[in-house]
């Protein structure tokens, strides 16, 4: 099963970015890019507010009017505000940080009492494996990073690690990090980090990938040494074999296999904002393990996007997926057991196929033992989409391949009535964003998706005036879509 999956084969998938660094992710992108602020409903117009930048990320809305940027590279960027054309360097963490593939600076918050409480929240690929000094394999004052053959790129693997950081700003300037949490064993070019957001009691969540391969169904079996993350049973250096490995892609798994220590691959976090230790109401919170203790949800393969529901504390997750289907799952409580959506055993509604398939001819005790009781053991999609064909009624994005790269929820402002409580989600791959309206209960409901833009982010917020804002990478804008009055179809 060491084989690349046919649809991956065909097109470097972005897990939502590395598409553009090769060629047929680069064309999937010029399809996509072109038709940016296209297909909106009517009433709506999309135009440019922020550019210059260099492959932006994210984006994050202070009080007083300013706006912060991320950059893949590790510089973050300050506007005075939606009309200032030059913005002030506020951070540059570009030694610090991976820039390559999927790697980067790819996560942003402001404290939820900025500028008050003047902090700036970032999650970064840190270019060392865990405990270690950066640069491993950038140079200092080189912003774009590589991964030398050997060990290569999609062969043994770059190992890295990931932080979740604390900046401390002084105006417009950070005039300190504070690292919060490192960890998340990252081996090869995809599956890093992901989001940042903020419950409504202050609590900060973010989101990391397995850091494992989407050419082979991985379960740590590669590596120079092999198993390099040091997964169980063999350790680092140690031969990998089913029915027993819990490497690669398992470590998303890691809370099913208790007396090893855990990861925070695959996982969304819930800790404190000021310490990064898990919360005190966390499912776990009495348990020994520290990375156990910070764990409110686990088996995803890349959480690269997700947005929690205003008035509730349910976070709602976008996992991109490997070769078969996108998922948006619903964190919908704090409480034991902690909920599990089954990567790398399940994709979407079904058995992930690669690892079924090992799963018939090596065994694999971690999935067997999820296919014995999945009604028990896994939390089902909310709404999942299928890599091969379209996702909602009357859509005119082609399926060619995948990657969920954003969400959002719509509260108040000049949007027609219809979206408020929707949930607003891109797909950088196909180059559009949708709306999940709401049911009668007041949730987003699968049945009620519609096209709502033809335009490629990976990164959606709500910005001033109540608007719908995205961060499209190349050519490096922040973009807004606006009410303007009319009939909104």
């Amino acid at each position: 099963m060491d084989r690349v999956p046919r649809r991956e084969r065909v097109w470097f998938r972005v897990g939502a970015v590395a598409a553009l660094t090769a060629c047929v992710g680069l064309a999937v992108f010029s399809i996509a890019h072109s038709s940016a602020g296209k297909g909106l409903p009517g009433g709506f117009r999309d135009t440019v507010v922020l550019s210059g930048l260099t492959r932006p990320t994210a984006v994050a809305f202070a009080r007083d009017g300013r706006v912060f940027v991320a950059q893949q590279d590790g510089r973050i960027e300050v506007f005075d505000g939606l009309d200032d054309p030059v913005p002030t360097l506020f951070a540059d963490l570009s030694t610090e940080v991976y820039n390559f593939w999927d790697r980067g600076l790819l996560g942003l918050a402001l404290d939820p009492r900025f500028p008050e409480r003047p902090f700036v929240y970032v999650a970064y690929t840190y270019d060392a494996p865990i405990g270690g000094s950066a640069p491993r394999w950038g140079r200092p004052g080189k912003l774009l990073d590589v991964c030398p053959d050997p060990p290569g790129i999609l062969d043994d693997g770059c190992v890295v690690s990931a932080r979740l950081s604390r900046l401390h700003a002084k105006r417009d300037r950070m005039i300190e990090e504070k690292v919060l949490i490192e960890d998340w064993c990252l081996q090869f070019n995809t599956h890093s980090v992901g989001d940042i957001g903020f419950g409504s009691d202050g609590a900060l969540f973010m989101s990391g990938g397995d850091g494992a391969s989407w050419t082979f169904a991985d379960w740590g079996q590669r590596g120079r040494p092999r198993n390099p993350c040091g997964d169980p049973p063999a350790g680092v250096g140690g031969r990998m074999v089913p029915p027993t490995a819990e490497g690669g892609a398992l470590r998303a798994q890691d809370l099913t296999t208790p007396g090893d220590p855990v990861t925070l691959d695959g996982a969304v976090i819930r800790v404190s904002r000021d310490t990064g230790e898990g919360l005190p109401d966390n499912p776990l919170a009495q348990d020994r393990d520290a990375n156990a203790r910070r764990i409110v949800a686990y088996g995803f393969k890349q959480p690269f996007r997700f947005a929690v529901q205003p008035g509730t504390d349910a976070v709602w997750v976008g996992d991109v997926g490997l070769d078969t289907w996108e998922e948006i799952n619903v964190i919908s409580s704090f409480a034991r057991p902690v909920e599990n959506f089954g990567w790398p055993c399940y994709e979407g509604p079904e058995r992930q196929h690669h690892y079924a398939e090992n799963l018939q001819i090596s065994n694999l005790a971690i999935c067997k033992g999820l296919y014995a009781d999945a009604d028990r053991e896994v939390t089902k999609p909310h709404f999942a989409y299928s890599h091969s064909k379209y996702v909602a009624t009357g859509d005119v994005c082609p399926p060619r391949g995948s990657a969920i790269s954003g969400l959002v929820f719509y509260e108040r402002g000049s949007y027609p009535e219809k979206y408020r409580g929707a949930l607003f989600f891109a797909d950088y791959s196909r180059g559009c964003i949708w709306a999940m309206r709401t049911g009668e209960d007041g949730v987003p409901d699968p049945h009620k998706v519609s096209l709502f833009a033809r335009a490629s982010a990976v990164d959606l917020a709500v910005g001033p005036g109540g608007d719908l804002y995205y961060v499209d990478l190349v050519p490096g804008t922040v973009r807004r879509i606006a009410y303007q009055g009319g009939q909104s179809n």
